[in-house]
């Protein structure tokens, strides 16, 4: 598992203020018999269709 940088708390926070839900935290990702990680999984459910289901990894 990664080791959490400064920024990291900063950056979950902006996230959350954003709307955003954090749904992993780190996001891990198997791939080819290789083990990711990825610092967030994160989905916004909102009004605007533009948005709605849109999903980030951070």
């Amino acid at each position: 598992m990664p080791a959490r940088d400064i920024y990291h708390n900063t950056v979950v926070e902006a996230l959350k203020i954003d709307g955003w839900t954090i749904t992993h935290n780190p996001l891990y990702l198997g791939y080819g018999g290789k083990h990711l990680y990825v610092d967030l999984g994160a989905e916004k459910t909102a009004i605007a269709a533009e948005k709605q289901g849109k999903k980030i990894a951070v």
